[in-house]
């Protein structure tokens, strides 16, 4: 049977986008969701996901990477599937919703979804990098020559090496343009390669540019490959609150899954 399905994006962070709220689609088929995903054989995404019915909030998000594996947290992903929900008319401008991480609320201002992420207590600052959990793993580092960098070869060496082995951990390397904008590129796991935006990630580096005295600003702007976003928070002193992501979601185009 055909199943109707959307193509969204987010700075560049593309998903395959489908209503599940009749559980009709394999969520077991990783080999499937792979190759919907592929580039080439498939519609092409960096990740899959699902709007399904909750018992309690106005719906569930189900998250599948490129590699057809359910994964963490995805922040663009969030946004778009926010704007996929007033689509189907589930919701107007606000929304409360259920990810893997939990609890998430967001609002929608014309293009810009507005998300709120979960709170961060924990930053550890290495030698090197910084390491923080935004809803999916990061490994946050700064980069003199952010536009030579080969990120797919430099990414896969840090997100496979030591501490990180099979678990991994997304590589973000950053480059600092004024005290409350920073430019971000990303290497992202269960993709396996440089992505366009990354919305956990995006939130990782303005934390962690904050942890460490790179800004003392408490909205920053990110540059990404694939456009702009936003990034507002709370230092508390013991960690940070009130974390909101910014940034456009569109619908690309629909079609039909034979």
């Amino acid at each position: 049977m055909k199943q109707t399905f959307y193509k969204y994006q987010g700075t560049g962070n593309d998903f395959v986008m489908i209503d599940n709220r009749q559980l009709l689609f394999d969520k077991k088929d990783a080999k499937h969701i792979g190759f919907l995903c592929n580039r080439r054989f498939g519609i092409g995404a960096d990740g899959l996901i699902l709007l399904e019915n909750h018992d309690t909030l106005d719906f569930k998000m189900v998250y599948f990477n490129a590699d057809g594996n359910e994964s963490s947290m995805c922040g663009n992903g969030g946004r778009c599937i926010v704007a996929f929900a007033k689509f189907l008319g589930i919701i107007e401008d606000k929304t409360s919703f259920e990810a893997i991480d939990g609890l998430h609320h967001a609002v929608i201002e014309g293009d810009l979804v507005k998300l709120q992420m979960q709170d961060v207590a924990l930053l550890e600052k290495h030698d090197s990098h910084i390491y923080l959990n935004t809803g999916s793993p990061h490994h946050v580092q700064m980069e003199t020559n952010l536009p030579e960098l080969n990120v797919k070869e430099v990414g896969a060496k840090i997100r496979y090496g030591e501490p990180y082995n099979a678990s991994g951990s997304n590589v973000n390397f950053v480059s600092k343009v004024s005290d409350s904008i920073f430019s971000v590129r990303t290497y992202e796991r269960g993709v396996e390669d440089e992505t366009l935006s990354c919305g956990t990630g995006v939130t990782a580096v303005a934390l962690a540019m904050n942890h460490v005295g790179e800004t003392d600003k408490n909205q920053i702007t990110l540059l990404v490959e694939g456009g702009e976003l936003q990034v507002s928070f709370e230092n508390d002193g013991e960690g940070y609150k009130n974390i909101w992501l910014i940034g456009p979601a569109i619908q690309v185009f629909k079609g039909d899954l034979s």
